[in-house]
């Protein structure tokens, strides 16, 4: 059976090494407790949670899937037990106001904890993971009243939330949707419509779930300017025995994440209550929304890290040939497949972006952090960085995630293909990440039109300039030339690529849909050829410093010399075919598309 172990060495280095944790959480009101000691301890008992209770379920999720009949869903054998104890840890509440009931420590944090959970199982993580993004939005838009009401109940973790968009006509196009809320004498709202793809919309897990829902109202503008949102629980606070009008009208049968009821939720004239300002839901939903592409994010790692796991434990003990300058093991019938050049590629590049993608990761929960509790010109610097990184990190470690789950499935050659070893159920669990809340394509969108050029490049010069400071910083030292020269080159060149796009979408706005996905991901390489070269420092620096743990970081230089010599080269295809223009793409007529 495929095993799941919590890289916290790793962990530890990022968070506490690299990104100076303790100064980081010393330095915002409110987080002086998260001292080392104690996240250390917290992070352990995370580890002994995920390893002990969720790993063993990954497969048994996945085997039994979700069972649905008359309108109730069962979740797999062992996820309610394990659900509960979640809850009884006190999980749910790390990272939340101690005012409604949570512990009151930093986001980043509860973040670390969720990469443990979401790779031990990420089809069980799912159902608390999006209560999360509730709890934000709740905490964000609600009335003092609906706090008291909900938001405890999310913190505790004694109810679940989810997020309540798509329909079966509309996805990321929301202006199209039709569900109603019509008004009532009590000021509550009558909600009728169906959503489609509501991750965790039903399920036996807790005695109540907290759906958050898109709807017109009557008296609505068209498009996006008519949305509004609502808090409709599946039962009402004071009637928990009896239905609220809120019914799962079925499952559906998917290619992964089989342990995750995915639902058809049907609204009839269920009881609902106003988030925020009328017309405004779609603003409001974006903090639900942003939660969530972090959180899919980490899903990327989370594929990423557990394939290398169990891929290089396959790689060490499977025999097969003899490496290509002779016998590597001359006593055994032949040599462990590690020594071939291209699995060591393979195993290298999931490496790369798991550790790498943690990195990533980390340092926009920092960001969150900042923003939650700082104010003034930090909370709005570390906002717009934040926002600038968001689609970049979703997009970008979602895709190369799901080609590190694809790598762990070649390693193991034909075993890959068999159930029994998990390899494959990992490529299928990975697959809808670069799917739901927002496309590649979408995020893609997102940051070159919205974030990049709509702010004049802004946004992308706040993240060039830390570049460019550390590589000035760096120039003089010889050890880091290797990295300091290439990353030079590449945040230039960002900069006037992004002004070569910008010229040509003033002629043809298609430029933008043209080079929005090639731009990202040369986004996405860039930002991680940072991280790296930030890892690299920080190994070097330990080394030279004396320490008893030299091959751990001889390791993290050799990785990040592997990153910039064989996976950030990819990004001069990517300047090619970004700015080769639209034409290829627009030219041949629609209707000469033909089979």
């Amino acid at each position: 059976m495929p095993e799941y172990k919590a890289p916290l060495r790793d962990m530890d280095f990022v968070l506490n090494e690299v990104l100076k944790a303790e100064q980081h959480y010393q330095s915002l009101p409110g987080y002086e407790d998260a001292t080392p000691d104690m996240v250390s301890a917290i992070m352990e008992e995370g580890a002994k949670f995920a390893e002990k209770v969720l790993s063993p379920l990954n497969q048994i999720g996945d085997q039994q899937g979700c069972t649905w009949a008359d309108g109730k869903v069962t979740t797999p054998a062992g996820f309610k037990e394990a659900y509960q104890q979640f809850v009884e840890g006190g999980w749910p509440s790390l990272a939340h106001e101690v005012e409604y009931g949570g512990q009151g420590l930093p986001e980043s944090l509860g973040l670390v904890i969720n990469e443990m959970v979401g790779t031990a199982n990420w089809s069980w993580s799912m159902y608390p993971g999006l209560s999360h993004g509730a709890m934000n939005t709740l905490d964000a838009h609600g009335t003092e009243e609906q706090k008291q009401t909900y938001l405890t109940k999310l913190v505790e973790g004694s109810w679940t939330g989810t997020m309540c968009l798509t329909e079966p006509h509309c996805g990321t196009d929301l202006g199209m949707l039709r569900t109603k809320a019509e008004p009532q004498a009590d000021g509550s709202y009558k909600i009728s419509g169906t959503k489609i793809f509501i991750s965790a919309g039903e399920h036996d897990m807790a005695e109540n779930i907290v759906h958050i829902v898109l709807a017109r109202l009557p008296d609505a503008p068209a498009g996006t300017k008519g949305i509004s949102l609502f808090i409709v629980p599946k039962h009402l606070p004071e009637s928990l025995s009896e239905s609220n009008g809120v019914s799962c009208g079925s499952i559906e049968h998917k290619m992964g994440i089989h342990g995750n009821a995915t639902c058809v939720m049907n609204f009839d004239d269920a009881t609902g209550f106003l988030i925020g300002p009328p017309n405004k839901g779609l603003n409001c939903m974006f903090t639900f929304m942003n939660t969530a592409r972090l959180g899919t994010a980490l899903q990327g790692l989370a594929h990423a890290e557990w394939g290398f796991q169990n891929s290089l434990v396959y790689a060490k003990d499977r025999l097969q040939m003899r490496a290509l300058n002779g016998p590597a093991e001359p006593d055994k019938p032949a040599d462990p497949i590690i020594v071939h050049p291209e699995v060591r590629k393979m195993l290298l590049t999931q490496k790369a972006f798991a550790e790498g993608g943690r990195a990533m990761i980390y340092y926009c929960a920092q960001l969150v952090d900042k923003v939650k509790v700082s104010d003034g010109e930090e909370k709005e610097y570390a906002d717009g960085l934040l926002a600038f990184l968001t689609p970049i990190a979703k997009a970008f470690l979602t895709e190369v995630g799901f080609e590190s789950a694809n790598h762990g499935l070649q390693i193991f050659g034909g075993h890959g293909y068999i159930a029994e070893w998990g390899m494959e159920q990992n490529v299928r669990d990975s697959r809808i990440s670069m799917l739901y809340e927002g496309t590649t394509q979408i995020q893609a969108l997102d940051l070159l039109g919205r974030k990049v050029l709509m702010t004049q490049g802004e946004a992308l010069k706040r993240f060039t300039k830390i570049v460019h400071k550390f590589c000035q910083a760096e120039a003089d030292t010889q050890a880091m030339a290797k990295f300091v020269k290439p990353l030079v080159e590449i945040n230039k060149e960002w900069g006037d690529i992004t002004m070569q796009i910008g010229m040509k979408a003033m002629q043809n706005r298609d430029e933008v849909g043209a080079a929005s996905v090639d731009y990202l991901m040369y986004s996405g390489y860039a930002v991680l050829g940072y991280l790296w070269a930030l890892m690299a420092k920080e190994a070097q620096e330990k080394i030279a410093a004396g320490t008893n743990e030299e091959d751990f970081y001889r390791a993290k230089i050799k990785t990040a010399e592997f990153y910039f010599a064989r996976i950030l080269p990819r990004t001069r295809s990517l300047v090619a075919t970004m700015t080769s223009g639209c034409e290829s793409l627009m030219d041949l007529d629609a209707e000469h598309f033909v089979f």
